[in-house]
């Protein structure tokens, strides 16, 4: 049997801001490619005693089917490869391994087989960068202090994100865990994440357009309300969402009305649209996205079934180049305060150069928490 170590460098855990129900996930390199991945375990008390699969068990499957069949849309994370592992460390690093690679449904009619003997299952997904997630971002460090994207940004986001769903709810799946933890974001590329919550629908069942009206609502509850406004829907401080199935089912049921009170600034369009997603009242995501290219013309946006001015499609160019150029001057910012840092832990500096290095780091940080964007 192969080992562990023979396929895979595990190294640190990747999900200690936003830890999930089911799985830890683990920095890791492919031994066969060199690639970095995301290493995604089950969690080990999930395993039965008995050899059952519990719910948690059989989401791994489910993960890799709906990600094998969305495999084509660029906004969700890539899957390279599936199996089990028989170490039970919450970070395992050695034991045996079996790597079905591309081979789901391999990988799928074995879980009984691997459940009965005690392994757990895992998958190696594309790593993202961890400055990308947004609920990693949008987190303010001082009290009383709040970020939203841009709406220029956010509108981007809601058009690849309804995208997705578009493609989605064609293959009849619906996303429905929707959180800030599962979104990343660059300022220009959406990429979505944990599709270990998501269902396969069952085209006889009556509750069928009930969940993709749910889904919409979800969309624009638990991510577009909070980066359009920076705040919670329930009215909190951003802190993970619960991730269990039941919890998944039940975050925003009871949610039917946003607070834009606190952002003045937003566009009323763009509170509309939330506001009728948020009240379910809209039932298809083309019903969604048709209301989101109207909201978008306003802001510049070119539709084929919606009007923007020559001044609102050149200013939204100039936003657009202004955007890019800030998030830029951010990461200059970054790298500069990252090399002052590095300068001060220099053996033998004087203290004079270790005040002036001090304070540069010192006014930095103050300017990037008074930054713009996320």
């Amino acid at each position: 049997m192969t080992q562990l170590p023979d396929l895979y460098r595990i190294d640190n855990f990747i999900d200690t801001f936003a830890l999930g129900h089911y799985a830890r996930v683990l920095d890791a390199m492919d031994r066969r490619t060199g690639q970095s991945i995301a290493f995604k375990v089950m969690r080990p008390e999930h395993i039965d005693a008995d050899g059952d699969m519990r719910w948690e068990y059989r989401a791994f499957g489910n993960e890799a089917q709906i990600l094998t069949r969305l495999w084509h849309s660029p906004n969700v994370v890539k899957l390279y490869d599936c199996g089990y592992i028989s170490d039970l460390a919450e970070a395992p690093r050695k034991g045996e391994i079996v790597s079905f690679q591309n081979n789901i449904r391999g990988f799928v009619e074995t879980m009984a087989q691997y459940a009965e003997v005690g392994w757990r299952p895992y998958l190696a997904l594309e790593n993202l960068p961890r400055h990308n997630s947004l609920f990693y971002l949008m987190k303010p460090n001082r009290p009383n202090q709040r970020w939203r994207l841009p709406s220029e940004e956010g509108l981007s986001l809601a058009v690849q994100f309804s995208d997705l769903l578009s493609l989605a709810h064609s293959y009849r799946i619906v996303y429905l865990d929707h959180k800030l933890e599962h979104v990343y974001w660059d300022g220009i590329n959406l990429k979505v994440i944990d599709f270990n919550s998501s269902r396969q629908l069952n085209d006889d069942r009556g509750e069928v357009p009930g969940q993709y009206s749910k889904d919409v609502h979800n969309l624009c509850v638990g991510v577009l309300y909070t980066i359009f406004t920076g705040m919670s829907p329930q009215q909190t401080s951003l802190r993970p969402q619960p991730s269990s199935r039941d919890a998944v089912e039940a975050r925003y049921t009871d949610i039917e009305h946003l607070d834009f009170s606190e952002e003045g600034s937003l566009s009323d369009g763009i509170c509309d649209l939330l506001q009728h997603g948020a009240a379910q009242q809209i039932e298809t995501i083309q019903e969604f996205i048709n209301g989101l290219q109207r909201v978008a013309a306003q802001h510049g946006w070119d539709f084929p079934n919606y009007y923007t001015t020559d001044a609102s499609r050149q200013a939204r160019e100039q936003t657009r180049s202004g955007l890019q150029r800030l998030r830029l001057g951010h990461e200059n910012l970054r790298e500069a305060r990252d090399l002052f840092r590095e300068a001060l832990i220099q053996d033998g500096i004087t203290p004079d150069l270790e005040d002036e290095l001090r304070r540069l780091v010192l006014v930095i940080n103050e300017m990037l928490n008074q930054r713009a964007l996320p």
